[in-house]
């Protein structure tokens, strides 16, 4: 495991604690997409580096290969022709070209496997990438629901924490209130008729009373001589 690969094993450790603890995970998410989103790209630029280094050593190592092999075929031409001396200058130069070969050879197989070394981690970094972008679009979802039920929850206590201007209560208060009246109505009623009721039995009585005078005063008129 490379040093970066830890380091970001430890990242992403350290995201998933401060999640848990977060009020605002998409807020914290955002940041670390915004940070992994700039490793991705330095680690691109690199990988372009290092693919054109790669390249050029390729391209010394083989262009080596082939002077060795001109040098081998000089060396054999001047043989042939009895020119030792040069012979020997030619295989001279091939095995100096031959170890120069050799050595961009093992430059180029180095910076190949350190290609492919950051090859893997950018496939890494993208795939972690996406997997915390889904987990944002998640913990999105999971704020926007809270912050619906907050709005939901903030307009039923504006117009009644108590459920006062619920439909089905406002109108129970409103049953309570006519029937209020109405049983003021009634009492208003009762008193009306209980007084007109006394008013009757006052007037029988005063009635009687008169009645009862009267026949007093024909009586007192008749002992006198009186005559109806």
């Amino acid at each position: 495991m490379s040093i970066v690969q830890r380091i970001r094993d430890i990242t992403v450790a350290t995201l998933n604690e401060r999640l848990e603890k977060a009020e605002d995970p998409v807020r914290m998410i955002d940041q670390f997409l915004w940070s992994t989103r700039e490793e991705i790209i330095a680690a691109e630029k690199l990988y372009q580096q290092y693919s054109s280094h790669s390249n050029h050593l390729r391209a010394q190592w083989l262009g080596a290969e082939e002077q060795k092999e001109r040098r081998e075929q000089q060396a054999m031409t001047a043989l042939k022709a009895g020119e030792e001396n040069l012979a020997r200058i030619a295989l001279h130069e091939k095995t100096m070209s031959e170890e120069r070969a050799a050595q961009y050879r093992e430059l180029y197989e180095q910076s190949r496997q350190s290609t492919l070394d950051l090859e893997e981690q950018l496939r890494e970094l993208r795939s972690e990438y996406q997997t915390v972008y889904d987990k944002r679009e998640y913990y999105a979802a999971r704020m926007e629901s809270i912050r619906l039920q907050q709005r939901m929850n903030r307009r039923y206590s504006g117009i009644g924490g108590d459920g006062s201007q619920v439909p089905g209560a406002m109108f129970r208060r409103m049953d309570d209130r006519i029937s209020d009246m109405e049983q003021e109505a009634r009492s208003m009623r009762d008193v009306r008729r209980m007084g007109a009721e006394y008013g009757n039995s006052l007037g029988q009585t005063i009635k009687s009373a008169i009645e009862q005078e009267l026949g007093e005063l024909k009586r007192k008129l008749e002992k006198e001589g009186w005559k109806s």
